[in-house]
């Protein structure tokens, strides 16, 4: 390994003295899950470990000796610091917050912490969880960012990989200068990757394409905006993206919130949507001063219409607020409206059941799923129904919680053989 620099850098080379020993599990755990969920039916996924890691080029063999160990991006990728900086000495990850007028960083973690596994997958999901806040627009941007610093970084070059969110902007610095002239890069159709094996373990996973446009598409997201900077002293790529041009583009919404694939917990309140029963739409918004859910008098939490409070309570025998009793129902110009005659219904246990869910915008994602499973354990629940209890996007539901536990055998599909059911529910395997 230090004979050759060169041989070094290579992200596929073979290290004989590192073996399954030296994983973080929880990584490689969450990985496969990750890798089953974008290829449900692949036969990787009935692979042990060695082998599995050997197909998306985690572990190698030495041909000439018969010798086997992790590869270098498997090590980057699935072990944890104290094991590559035996390698990589220089190997560093960091994400550090600042507020408006902070002079020292007001959230931070890195790569030696001891807090987490330091290693790249893990660092990957931690900074896109702290970054899940930003809109829509801004997230893809985001994303490809820190998969472009990642997989072109040059791990054995000095200071790391630095991730630090402003007010303004977010900038992504990583050690290593384009393998390409930046003009070319902004063109794209040009991939020249210097951890080729681990950019291919996230094509495993969807989520990234060899197509040489990463740049070119963050350049498109940031309308002109985006800040390239290559530092030949220090040998290092800063990217750096707006954030405040984004919310100026869309001058009708007062907040872009929208969920991702990669947030784990967005209320629906949330949501970004134009269409004709939009939760943002200005007739129908819940928003809007005339049907606002929070507008006094028709506020749900108004002492006349509460629907917790007094002469409209909820289980009020004289003068329910929905069709059944001890029910909860939609109105009909709500966000979550099935059709024109038709209205979501669920009974007072469910709405108690989900209570904690509505109220705590940040839930951690365990909770949320035994929640989801209790739910769906009374009886079967259409995914607007649990958008509804639960006060989240039916989409931030289905890629961040409901894809799981039907991948881990917790839930099934009450139309299993008709995925696009119009009656589609969610059913707890008990």
């Amino acid at each position: 390994m230090n004979k050759d620099a060169n041989i070094r850098l290579q992200d596929n080379v073979v290290l004989e003295h590192y073996g399954l020993n030296e994983l973080h599990l929880e990584s490689v755990r969450h990985y496969r899950e990750q890798f089953a969920k974008a290829k449900p039916n692949h036969p990787w996924n009935g692979l042990e470990t060695k082998d599995f890691l050997y197909k998306i080029g985690a572990w190698g063999k030495i041909r000439d000796t018969n010798k086997e160990g992790l590869t270098l991006a498997g090590l980057l990728m699935f072990s944890e610091e104290r094991m590559i900086t035996e390698v990589l000495p220089q190997y560093f990850l960091e994400y550090r917050e600042y507020d408006d007028h902070a002079v020292h960083w007001t959230n931070r973690f890195t790569s030696q912490d001891g807090t987490w596994s330091g290693n790249i997958y893990d660092f990957y999901f931690k900074v896109m969880n702290e970054l899940k806040d930003v809109s829509t627009f801004e997230k893809e941007a985001v994303h490809e960012a820190l998969i472009n610093a990642i997989v072109h970084a040059d791990y054995n070059g000095d200071g790391g990989i630095i991730v630090e969110r402003q007010q303004s902007y977010i900038q992504f610095s990583n050690p290593g200068l384009f393998g390409i002239p930046l003009e070319q890069a902004y063109s794209g159709g040009i991939s020249h990757l210097r951890n080729p094996n681990m950019f291919k373990m996230f094509i495993y996973i969807q989520f990234c394409k060899r197509a040489g446009v990463g740049l070119k598409t963050i350049e498109t997201i940031c309308s002109q905006q985006l800040a390239v900077e290559q530092y030949d002293f220090q040998k290092r790529t800063v990217v750096t993206l707006p954030i405040v041009s984004f919310s100026e583009r869309h001058e009708h919404i007062e907040e872009i919130e929208a969920v991702s694939d990669w947030t784990d917990d967005v209320p629906l309140s949330d949501s970004v949507n134009k269409e004709e029963n939009s939760y943002n739409i200005e007739q129908n918004s819940v928003n809007n001063e005339i049907k606002s859910i929070n507008n006094k008098p028709n506020s749900l939490n108004s002492e006349i219409d509460s629907v917790n409070k007094g002469f409209n309570f909820i289980n009020n025998e004289d003068k329910p607020v929905n069709k059944e009793q001890n029910s909860v129902n939609i109105p009909s110009d709500s966000v979550n409206k099935v059709g024109e005659e038709e209205e979501i219904n669920v009974d007072q246990e469910l709405w108690n059941i989900a209570e904690i869910a509505r109220k705590k915008k940040r839930l951690a994602p365990t909770k949320m799923e035994e929640i989801i499973l209790q739910l769906c354990a009374h009886r079967p629940l259409m995914l607007k129904q649990l958008a509804y209890l639960l006060d989240r996007t039916p989409d931030g539901l289905r890629n961040n919680y409901l894809g799981k536990l039907l991948a881990e055998g917790k839930m099934r599909l009450k139309y299993p053989e008709q995925p696009n059911h119009p009656k589609q529910a969610y059913m707890t395997n008990k």
